[in-house]
């Protein structure tokens, strides 16, 4: 018979040798074919368990930058977009805090400024002694006091009333938006807080209408402001939630399917140990020609 010696597949980068006689492997102690494949497939079957295992522990599909690199990138710049964004419904919750607050105190400006009206249209009654005025000037004087103090107020050290322009982060870019501003120092509050100014004063129902629908209008300008940022909360929160789904869509295990494909692998893999112990076991068989 002709021996003749043929390369065998490569397995691991090894080129093996199996002799074959009239077309049939010989049997051979030390080279182990059979148990070289079953160790490459168990070692592959091993490794995608063991992904399977962390995937479920982890709740997330990307384990590894290598499961998925551009879904990684991806997820990872949502999920900073998603950071910013939660940062910026915290500058619209201090706006709003701050907005809420202007309005707070306005509100008590107006109630000041109604009655200061009505002891001005109470004081021109001519019936009424001078005691009677005097009594009426000064709960006047303390309503200007009042209003005067209120002009002073401010939100964790920034002015309520001063009249400057105040911006709020709208979104995660850093784009801003200029709060309508609210001055109690302009000229018609300051007519109603002057010294000069008094219940008996020959225009005082003229200075106090001027006022009172001044601060009117600083409240519509803030009712407005209130309103922008309650929106622009509410855009943020639903840009989040999509942001989250896509991130979700990305990043999240599929239980069901990972489970499936656990239990795929777990067999391969309980079987594949299997198999491999009885392919150690052949080259035993050679030996059996020996005895």
């Amino acid at each position: 018979m002709n021996n003749l010696k043929t390369p065998a597949k490569v397995q691991d980068g090894k080129e093996a040798v199996l002799q074959q006689t009239n077309g049939f492997v010989a049997m051979v102690i030390n080279t182990n074919i059979s148990a070289g494949r079953t160790s490459q497939l168990l070692e592959e079957s091993t490794s995608k368990l063991n992904g399977a295992l962390s995937r479920l522990a982890s709740g997330s599909k990307i384990v590894e930058p290598q499961d998925d690199a551009a879904g990684l990138a991806v997820a990872t710049k949502f999920n900073a977009q998603i950071s910013r964004n939660n940062a910026v419904q915290n500058n619209l919750s201090s706006a709003l805090s701050y907005s809420q607050t202007q309005d707070g105190f306005l509100q008590k400006v107006s109630k000041a400024l109604n009655r200061m009206s009505v002891l001005a249209t109470l004081a021109e009654d001519e019936t009424k002694s001078s005691s009677d005025v005097a009594n009426y000037q000064t709960e006047f004087s303390d309503l200007q006091a009042y209003i005067s103090d209120i002009g002073t107020k401010d939100f964790n050290g920034v002015s309520l009333f001063d009249g400057e322009d105040l911006n709020v982060t709208l979104d995660s870019d850093a784009n801003v938006w200029e709060l309508n501003d609210s001055d109690l120092n302009d000229e018609e509050i300051d007519d109603v807080i002057d010294n000069s100014f008094s219940v008996t004063s020959w225009n005082t129902e003229e200075v106090l209408q001027d006022a009172i629908e001044d601060v009117a209008t600083h409240r519509a300008q803030i009712g407005a402001n209130i309103q922008r940022i309650q929106f622009t909360q509410e855009q943020v929160n639903v840009l989040n939630e999509n942001l989250a789904i896509s991130v979700s869509r990305i990043a999240d295990v599929d239980v069901a399917t990972e489970s499936t494909r656990f239990a795929k692998y777990n067999i391969l893999v309980q079987s594949g140990t299997a198999m491999l112990a009885q392919a150690n076991l052949l080259p035993q068989n050679a030996l059996r020609l020996l005895r």
